[in-house]
């Protein structure tokens, strides 16, 4: 996926930070094909990188500091890596060994780390080969996996590495008026007044306060960020953008107020999940509220070249406006 926020490194470059992580011993000689450029991903430049041992490592790297990104993504490396020491430390879902991090910015303009390659097929590349029968196992295989990473339990509402909140209700608002913010600031056409949107959130406000235990919440756990092969999950990637929140809010969700999002049941019944009450789907609908706005206001930061999410996005917050009876 392209994005003005990949920070691409000359070669040079990337054979100094494999030299700092590994050592110089582990670095190919120049010519030889050793790295390439990891294609999924919407944020971080990935590489996948052949080390002269032969093992295979993955190289990811913060955007460039002049490049403005949204509130929320501000220090996403460092959330990052926080979510995948709380993951290795209180759950068996299966992640990428963090072999190296540097925030030094001595090689590069921006911080990086160095993983474990994982030997898997991305589930969303190749989600049309599969059968419903296949799709579904991964869906519930989500599911299951979402609920174990939602039970890590967390001090405050908010960011895993602060400042958090005492409530959810506090939390969640102050996620959404960041967003709205950054459109503001942007100018970004929400095809709704930026008002009428908070007017919205507050008038549903109060089923957030149901919400009192802060818990792991992945959130971008969707198909494009598991990668499986022979029918199990090998790992989940892209973790930059956990918070300790309502699990509610996790994406597998999203398909049980809007179908444009899939159809949740498998994931659902994986889960375990019981039927929603009328305060849970009031806080879903809010929780696809804010992933309307940010899929539409990423766009500008972003810089995409054609309207098709954008278009696509705006859709989905009428939709889900009208769900929320405004």
């Amino acid at each position: 996926m392209e994005s003005i926020t990949k920070n691409r490194q000359p070669v040079e470059a990337l054979r100094a930070m494999v030299a700092r992580a590994y050592g110089p011993q582990e670095v190919c000689d120049a010519g030889e094909d050793w790295v390439s450029e990891l294609s999924y991903g919407w944020f971080n430049v990935t590489y996948r990188i052949r080390l002269r041992s032969g093992a295979q490592v993955v190289l990811k790297i913060a955007p460039p500091p002049d490049v403005e990104v949204m509130t929320y993504e501000r220090g996403a490396m460092a959330t990052e890596l926080a979510a995948l020491r709380l993951i290795r430390e209180h759950t068996k879902v299966p992640v990428p060994t963090v072999d190296f991090a540097d925030q030094s910015h001595e090689l590069c303009n921006a911080d990086y780390f160095f993983m474990t390659y994982v030997d898997a097929d991305n589930l969303n590349a190749i989600r049309d080969t599969l059968t419903g029968t296949e799709i579904s196992a991964y869906d519930e295989a989500l599911g299951t996996v979402t609920h174990e990473l939602n039970s890590i339990p967390g001090a405050t509402f908010g960011p895993l590495v602060g400042p958090g909140e005492s409530t959810w209700r506090a939390a969640f608002l102050r996620m959404v008026e960041e967003l709205l913010g950054d459109g503001e600031r942007r100018g970004v056409d929400l095809r709704h007044g930026y008002d009428a949107i908070r007017e919205v959130v507050a008038a549903h406000a109060d089923s957030l306060d149901e919400v009192t235990e802060p818990r792991f919440v992945e959130w971008d756990l969707w198909p494009g960020n598991c990668l499986v092969r022979d029918g199990r999950i090998m790992a989940i990637i892209d973790h930059e953008r956990a918070f300790y929140g309502d699990p509610l809010m996790e994406f597998g969700f999203a398909g049980s107020e809007s179908g444009a999002y899939g159809d949740s049941t498998a994931f659902i019944s994986g889960y375990g999940h019981r039927p929603f009450t009328t305060a849970e789907r009031t806080r879903r609908r809010l929780y696809n509220l804010h992933l309307a706005l940010i899929q539409i206001i990423e766009t500008a930061f972003r810089a995409h070249t054609d309207t098709e999410q954008y278009d696509w996005a705006c859709e989905r917050l009428s939709e889900t406006v009208a769900l929320l009876g405004e």
